[in-house]
C-alpha cells in the first residue's frame, strides 16, 4: 500500500474511534467507511513484467481512451491516452528502462481527464525517458490531473536509472495519463481496452534482425566449393 493510504486511512479510523465514544456507532460509520475507502484507494498491487526487447508497458491501470498520431517539431509520433477513474490503481509505473532525460511541471486547469483539451490545458508531470533498448528511441509519458485530482507524486529525480515498470508515483483520484511513443512503434491495444500498469503491453518497438557475420576468404562459396 502507498503511504498516503495510511495517512488518511489511519487518520480517519482515529476519527471514527473518537466520533464513536463522543456520539454512538451510527455516527462513526460515515469516517469508518472514509478510511476503508482510502485504504482501498491506496492499494498497491505488485506486478509480473514483461521481459522482452522493444517492450512499451502502460505506466497506469485504466482505461484506453484515445490512440492517435499527431505532428511535433521533431517529428510524427503516437498518443495513447489512458483514463484512470477513482476505482482503479492509482500507482504509476515506468514504461521502459532507461534514463530519465527531462522532467516538466506544468500547472493548469482541472479539466475532466475525459476531455482531450485536458492534456494541454491541465495541471501535469511530463517525463522523458531515453531507453537505449533495440538501439534507442524516447518515450515521453504525462501525469494529468483530472476533475478531482488535486496532487501529482513523481519521485525519480532527472538522471534517475529506471526499470522498466518500476513504480515512480501517483495521481490522487480520478486522472489521466497520456503515452507519446515513436511512430514506428507497433500498437498492441485500442481505443476500449482495459489496462494494466506495468503489465500490459501498449506498443513494440521493431526489433532489428541479428546481422549474420561475413564469411571468410576460405568459407566463401566460391572457394569452398572449388576442388583442382
Amino acid at each position: 500500500m502507498v503511504r498516503d493510504g495510511y495517512f488518511y486511512g489511519v487518520g480517519l479510523l482515529l476519527a471514527a474511534g473518537l466520533v464513536f465514544w463522543l456520539t454512538s456507532w451510527p455516527w462513526a460509520l460515515v469516517p469508518l467507511l472514509l478510511a476503508a475507502f482510502f485504504l482501498w484507494f491506496f492499494r498497491d498491487p505488485e506486478r509480473a513484467i514483461p521481459t522482452g526487447a522493444g517492450l512499451i508497458v502502460s505506466p497506469a491501470d485504466g482505461l484506453v481512451t484515445q490512440t492517435v498520431r499527431f505532428e511535433t517539431p521533431q517529428g510524427p509520433v503516437q498518443r495513447i491516452s489512458i483514463f484512470l477513474s477513482v476505482f482503479n490503481v492509482h500507482v504509476n509505473r515506468s514504461p521502459v528502462a532507461g534514463t530519465i532525460s527531462d522532467i516538466r511541471y506544468q500547472k493548469g486547469l482541472y479539466l475532466n481527464a475525459m476531455n482531450p483539451a485536458s492534456a494541454d490545458q491541465n495541471e501535469q508531470n511530463v517525463v522523458t525517458v531515453r531507453s537505449e533498448d533495440v538501439g534507442g528511441f524516447e518515450v515521453v509519458y504525462k501525469q494529468i490531473a483530472g476533475l478531482l485530482a488535486r496532487r501529482i507524486v513523481f519521485n525519480p529525480a532527472k538522471g534517475s536509472i529506471i526499470g522498466r515498470g518500476e513504480r515512480v508515483g501517483l495521481i490522487k483520484f480520478g486522472s489521466r495519463v497520456d503515452v507519446i511513443i515513436p511512430l514506428e512503434a507497433e500498437l498492441q491495444v485500442k481505443k476500449g481496452d482495459r489496462v494494466k500498469g506495468g503489465s500490459s503491453v501498449l506498443a513494440s518497438m521493431p526489433v532489428p534482425a541479428p546481422s549474420r557475420p561475413a564469411l571468410s576468404h576460405a568459407e566463401s562459396p566460391s572457394t569452398s566449393g572449388a576442388r583442382s
